[in-house]
């Protein structure tokens, strides 16, 4: 019984440096303020101060001269959009809200976990969000209470509401690839099993997320991870997702009407577009109108809403229909062109695209360089295709979406977890299960 004791706090003590970044997802579970807010944008910025707290009272070296360039290279072109945004104030909005998802979230991240157990941990509390998030929005769907879509409140959309349509479909998103990427690794076949399940379980809230660039970023990701992980066991995760599907669409009526017509429209973006299609290429065509302008330095960060009007056409409708999930009829204001390298690239000019997709580039070569080291002798290789799938997945969506709304942050510290696998040392990855609690939690983990 003593012993027992004892060894708690030394496990709770082992377990430390991860659970503030495990809070964030867990509190992206629960509902948001009626103004739109939640406390995991907060939380994000107290993991931050908390790693700042460590590194001084360890008085160790805070990143490795690889990191702190790779996650350094978009400070440039942020400091330069922030001196040219059209006030001050907007320029320390935008240049903090970058800084958090881009540079200080990702690097905190990196620092806090030690191996991969931290990992895997933060790893299933990603698909723990996107089960509880992809369960209320299926409820949604069939009590008919989600957010508006042609006319009907089906939309699945989670705790985020009409106001962040996306915000489910990026839990969801991200909590399947990180369930892929543990069910392709080498962990026991029970572990395998449940990851396996639970990936196959979050199909239907995605589906009916109606997000036509979550579903191709999240078919993109899939994809690719088989690939990496070898054709043997792609063909086998193939043929279990063809029988959900036939479950899903025969069994339970999920290909409905309205699904089908959404999954046609992604193949006729340019015979019969709809609003949502116009607009979004409107927005396009605006934001490159800006960079034309402005090629260097952009119209400054936040700036986009102020120029649209002066570079969009008359097909532009400038708002959208918000309805359902507890929320009466609005308009919503269309402020970004949706697209995040148009975003960059009109706020913040060729300087800014060059840094952060430098940034993220170099990210994607150091953590495939290291996949292809452990995929021989597979221990870490689950690590490697959640990590690399989940960058896959942002850079893919980031070609439909951009930041912004709660959901934002969730994807911050998935850009940590890639962050670690691709620039932590070797004796941080490589590193064998520390003894003591972060032992018992890898074995329950594998078990």
């Amino acid at each position: 019984m003593s012993h027992a004791l004892t060894t708690l706090p030394r496990r709770a003590a082992a377990l430390t440096p991860v659970l503030p970044v495990v809070a964030v997802p867990v509190l992206l579970a629960l509902p948001l303020t009626p103004d739109g807010a939640g406390p995991a944008d907060v939380v994000s910025g107290l993991v931050v101060v908390y790693c700042v707290i460590r590194l001084l009272r360890e008085r160790r070296r805070p990143l490795s001269p690889a990191a702190a360039v790779v996650l350094g290279l978009p400070v440039v072109g942020l400091a330069l959009a922030a001196v040219g945004a059209s006030s001050p104030e907007a320029g320390l909005a935008g240049l903090g809200r970058y800084l958090q998802v881009f540079v200080l979230v990702p690097a905190a991240v990196l620092l806090l976990l030690r191996d991969r157990a931290d990992f895997r941990l933060l790893a299933w509390s990603f698909v723990g969000l996107g089960l509880s998030q992809g369960a209320l929005g299926v409820h949604q769907y069939v009590t008919r209470t989600g957010a508006s879509y042609q006319g009907e409140n089906i939309r699945a959309v989670g705790t985020f509401g009409p106001h962040d349509v996306m915000g489910m479909a990026t839990a969801v998103s991200l909590g399947l690839v990180c369930a892929v990427g543990i069910a392709l690794g080498p962990a026991s076949v029970r572990q395998r099993a449940t990851a396996a399940g639970c990936a196959l379980a979050l199909l239907a809230p995605l589906t009916l997320s109606f997000s036509r660039g979550a579903w191709i970023a999240t078919a993109l990701t899939c994809a690719v991870q088989l690939a990496l992980a070898g054709l043997r066991r792609a063909l086998k995760v193939a043929a279990a997702v063809a029988a959900t599907g036939v479950v899903l669409v025969g069994g339970f009526g999920v290909g409905t009407e309205l699904l089908q017509q959404r999954i046609d429209s992604i193949t006729r973006v340019t015979d019969a577009p709809d609003q949502s299609v116009v607009d979004r290429y409107t927005l396009w065509a605006s934001a490159t109108d800006m960079w034309r302008q402005h090629p260097l330095t952009g119209v400054g960060l936040k700036g986009f809403p102020e120029y649209r009007d002066g570079h969009a056409t008359l097909a532009l409708s400038s708002a959208s229909d918000i309805d359902g999930a507890g929320v009466t009829y609005d308009r919503q204001p269309l402020l970004s062109p949706h697209n995040m390298y148009l975003l960059v690239l009109s706020e913040q000019g060729l300087i800014g695209v060059l840094g952060l997709v430098g940034s993220w580039l170099a990210l994607l070569v150091c953590g495939l360089r290291r996949l292809l080291r452990v995929r021989d002798r597979r221990p870490g290789l689950d690590c490697a295709l959640v990590a690399c799938g989940l960058l896959v997945w942002v850079l893919t969506d980031f070609m439909y979406g951009d930041i912004g709304g709660p959901s934002t942050v969730l994807t911050a510290v998935g850009l940590g977890l890639v962050a670690w696998w691709a620039l932590a040392g070797d004796e941080r990855v490589d590193v064998m299960p520390r003894s003591g609690a972060p032992e018992r939690v890898e074995e329950a983990l594998a078990r």
